[in-house]
């Protein structure tokens, strides 16, 4: 991760460099436009606003500690480079990484983009939430004669089970999915902390605030749960997986919700148009190509996209068409938020420029 963050500040210097002080200026309207649905909705619907993730460790929490960690990471990583190379005293060296890497400048960039992301996210989830609240419809009928259209009148998720079986391909399907969950704390990490205050930072974290922003409209606007809920017997022979008990769960916390929204501390997360998973690896998969990052992972990420869409069709969450949705989503997310950050939605084809390694920024900034 460290070398990737190099490569992108490298790159965001092609772009013009550092910016000043309104980064996240678009990612903090996109945050309030959410936050003030969110209460609206709420307050309309006499619906509570809760943190989505404070059932088991809250967001507030877990987020902040995550990026801390990456902070340690990338301090004491710099920092035992250092007094390798130079041999200097370990304590006044660690104050040199600090001074260098965490100056004033650097931490309202870093607590500033995850400010505006937290509040963008947490208000999807909580929007997400109210869908069945606002409207009984569902669309999932629709959604399914539409895969059949395409797929010359068979369904995309039985032809997987035929094509791939129900045994080893539904550990893997399953693991892909679960494993995407770590995928967005760990690009926020890149993002917010190996990168200096790039634009490129402030580009990634607008788009996939836009992901939520245009996912729940979305939501609102083509209300379904994903054929795993609307023809569960499809997946009736798929073995017991860990998706199998998220599956169930979601589907008991709608069922809480539903019977009393304040009654229960659950978040109803059940929707399905479009694929916010595939969404947010498209959004991830256009910036390696935008930021010209190294081809192993141009090709790692393009290669987890395509095990994301395989995934989320064979084990029920989703349409092909979501897929599509999500496709579309991505693109419109990376697209709209260069624009709000005045960056080019273009690859660059030069070579890269690397910065000094980091021994020597140290060592000029002592």
């Amino acid at each position: 991760m460290w070398e990737v963050g190099r490569q992108i500040e490298a790159e965001a210097s092609r772009y013009g460099g550092q910016m000043g002080r309104g980064e996240f200026r678009a990612a903090a309207v996109v945050a309030a436009v959410m936050a003030l649905a969110a209460a609206l909705v709420a307050w309309t619907h006499h619906l509570p606003l809760r943190d989505p993730d404070g059932a088991n460790l809250p967001t507030w929490f877990r987020l902040p500690v995550i990026v801390a960690s990456a902070v340690a990471l990338d301090v004491l990583a710099r920092w035992a480079l250092l007094v390798r190379r130079r041999g200097m005293a370990a304590r006044a060296t660690l104050r040199e990484v600090v001074r260098e890497r965490w100056n004033r400048d650097q931490v309202r960039f870093t607590a500033s983009g995850l400010l505006t992301w937290y509040v963008a996210y947490v208000a999807f989830r909580n929007l997400k939430g109210y869908v069945p609240f606002v409207t009984d419809r569902l669309h999932d009928e629709d959604l399914a004669r539409l895969d059949r259209f395409m797929w010359l009148g068979n369904d995309p998720a039985l032809v997987l089970h035929d094509t791939l079986g129900t045994g080893w391909a539904n550990w893997v399907m399953a693991a892909v999915y679960l494993v995407w969950i770590g995928l967005v704390p760990a690009t926020l990490a890149i993002a917010l902390v190996w990168t200096r205050r790039s634009t490129a930072g402030a580009w990634y974290v607008t788009a996939t605030s836009l992901n939520w922003c245009l996912g729940v409209l979305l939501y609102y606007a083509v209300p379904s749960l994903g054929p795993t809920y609307s023809s569960p017997g499809w997946f009736a022979d798929l073995p017991h997986t860990p998706n199998t008990s998220v599956r169930d769960t979601l589907l008991s916390d709608r069922v809480e919700v539903l019977a009393g929204p304040w009654d229960t501390t659950a978040v109803q997360t059940i929707a399905a148009f479009a694929s916010l998973h595939v969404a947010v690896m498209v959004t991830i998969c256009l910036f390696t190509e935008l930021m010209r990052l190294p081809l192993v992972v141009r090709v790692a990420s393009w290669t987890f996209l395509v095990l994301t869409i395989v995934a989320t069709v064979y084990l029920g969450w989703h349409f092909v068409v979501d897929v599509l949705g999500g496709i579309a989503v991505g693109c419109a997310s990376v697209a709209l938020a260069a624009h709000a950050t005045g960056n080019p939605l273009r690859r660059r084809e030069e070579a890269w420029t690397l910065r000094p390694e980091p021994a020597d920024e140290v060592s000029r900034a002592g």
